[in-house]
């Protein structure tokens, strides 16, 4: 039989009340610093655990956050999700997942019946851009609702601004010199959501535009945000005839790495015959030594939990403060990208 400690227990080993030990275990409730220590102390040697459906019916919290996001198997958003993730373990509060796909009878099922069950205390949505019927189920719940990726009026949301973070990119490769650059971006089935590739596009048009270079057709390739889809399509714009292009700008560090991969295949050197840009700050971008403009997606998911636990929690002393914002993004130069030398 196992022998389960109670808060009693705990309290007495502490030298509070239960209340206070209450306080300091659920995180509500104004408690000193070494008050906090003391209890904390005495629930770990009395191996105290906080009963969740105990905790729940005298709440009315649950301490669970739903997550939409489209993709488990893509490393962006397993990245941002693992930022979710630990943040909201550290703060005492469990994940439930909703992988919304593409398909309309599953999210209506997500929306019209796991998140009515009540079963979270609010919800964040990874890089989903939610339909005006899909906005009003969710503000229904009377939860609060975080978006990051994308804007959406009716939601608290954090953003990048993907035109400036392609248009940064290409700026690099102009300022090196570059002038025949190529752009590997996404398919039309790719681009969903926020259109993050076409803005991408944009960006990158705009930045050779300010410097007086056509966009050439010819100098576009679609991939499918993979490594092996950057691999296959620089392959096509490094064999096509009419010159090699003297940089590649791809649309994420996934294809600008399966670009590397296509050049070296080919005989070609990185970055002496052709540079290699990319964007998100991958984990393996400092193995390839890959150039790329970061957008801390790890980072992302844990500002996206301070975001909603701040509306869940009352604000104390050591709180962040977190507003609804475009989030950051820098220029990491590696061994990708040189000047160009005609």
């Amino acid at each position: 039989m196992t022998y389960v400690v109670s808060i009693d227990e705990v309290a007495r080993h502490a030298g509070v009340s239960t209340a206070t030990v209450s306080r300091t275990l659920s995180g509500r409730g104004p408690v000193s610093d070494s008050t906090r220590a003391r209890v904390e102390a005495a629930a770990k040697t009395l191996g105290y655990v906080v009963s969740a459906s105990a905790s729940s019916l005298a709440s009315g919290r649950t301490r669970n956050i739903g997550v939409l996001v489209p993709f488990l198997d893509r490393w962006f958003f397993s990245t941002v999700l693992s930022g979710i993730a630990a943040a909201l373990m550290r703060r005492g509060y469990d994940i439930t997942l909703y992988s919304l796909t593409a398909d309309r009878t599953e999210r209506e099922t997500v929306f019209e019946t796991f998140l009515r069950r009540q079963r979270v205390d609010g919800v964040i949505a990874i890089s989903i851009e939610l339909g005006e019927s899909e906005t009003d189920r969710l503000l229904e719940l009377g939860l609060p609702v975080i978006a990051i990726g994308g804007p959406n009026a009716r939601l608290t949301t954090l953003t990048v601004d993907d035109v400036e973070v392609a248009r940064l990119a290409t700026q690099h490769l102009l300022a090196l010199g570059h002038r025949e650059i190529a752009h590997i971006g996404a398919s039309h089935e790719f681009d969903v959501d926020f259109h993050i590739p076409t803005r991408r596009r944009q960006g990158f048009e705009i930045a050779l535009a300010d410097a007086g270079i056509p966009a050439v057709p010819a100098r576009y390739e679609p991939a499918d945000f993979t490594i092996e889809g950057g691999f296959r399509a620089a392959k096509q714009l490094l064999g096509r005839p009419g010159g090699l292009p003297s940089a590649i700008f791809a649309a994420s560090d996934e294809m600008a790495i399966g670009a590397i991969l296509a050049a070296r295949e080919l005989g070609y050197r990185v970055p002496e015959d052709v540079s290699v840009m990319g964007i998100d700050g991958h984990e393996l971008g400092e193995f390839f030594r890959l150039t790329t403009v970061d957008q801390f997606p790890r980072r992302q998911g844990e500002r996206a939990t301070d975001a909603i636990l701040a509306e869940l929690e009352p604000a104390g002393p050591d709180a962040p403060h977190v507003e609804p914002a475009r989030l950051p993004y820098e220029l990491t130069v590696r061994g990708s990208t040189a000047r160009h030398r005609p």
